[in-house]
């Protein structure tokens, strides 16, 4: 049999109420901690500003059962392939080189299947593009374009003169067009657009070979 506990004094049920309040938060704070340790969520914030766990469970639903999940146990991790490409010397203006490129790249790219390349030139006198790949006449009209809104010659206002009249405009117009390009790959080719395709444009009198580095990333 339990006998009961007789509290006296005020001062005796204070301490006593305090205690078993005590008590009662102790036992709901390590109750807390338990569930939230067991708890492996996301969190969402509602407009009441209200945190409220959600558990997310990730599931792939195939579009094929037979092929795609076989395709998923078989393929490997992310692939890098990358290759320094010597551009032949061009004369002043723009030019076609997607054949060029896919020449040299053309057996490494046909191992990804999704993923991405970089291309960059290793020059500040140059850029690169993507334009018409059909039309020449209109990389002809962009080079008259380009030698129209950049000033060249002795009455140009550039300080930088020491390597002819033509090198300074031809640091501006790399920075204009740039000297790398991301294309997307598809199925072990580049997925450009019909009528798209990678210009080298030559900023300087003199003809030079250009360097580009080509990275291609994927699976």
């Amino acid at each position: 049999m339990v006998k009961m506990m007789k509290v006296k004094g005020p001062i005796e049920r204070f301490w006593f109420g305090s205690g078993i309040l005590l008590a009662i938060v102790v036992v709901v704070i390590i109750g807390l901690r338990g569930r939230l340790k067991a708890m492996q969520s996301s969190t969402i914030f509602f407009s009441s500003g209200v945190a409220v766990p959600l558990r997310v469970r990730s599931v792939f639903t195939p579009a094929n059962p037979a092929t795609d999940r076989a395709s998923m146990a078989t393929s490997s991790g992310p692939k890098w392939a990358q290759k320094t490409i010597t551009l032949p010397p061009q004369r002043r203006g723009c030019h076609l080189i997607t054949p060029k490129i896919l020449k040299e790249i053309g057996q490494d790219l046909s191992d990804f299947n999704c993923g991405l390349a970089h291309v960059f030139l290793q020059h500040t006198s140059a850029s690169l593009t993507i334009n018409e790949n059909y039309d020449p006449d209109v990389q002809a009209d962009t080079e008259t374009f380009l030698n129209r809104i950049v000033p060249e010659g002795n009455s140009a206002p550039w300080r930088h003169t020491m390597e002819g009249p033509d090198d300074m405009p031809a640091h501006i117009k790399s920075s204009m067009f740039g000297c790398q390009l991301t294309i997307p790959i598809s199925k072990g080719k580049l997925n450009m657009g019909t009528w798209q395709g990678i210009w080298l444009c030559e900023h300087r009198d003199a003809p030079t070979a250009r360097r580009v580095v080509v990275t291609l990333n994927g699976i």
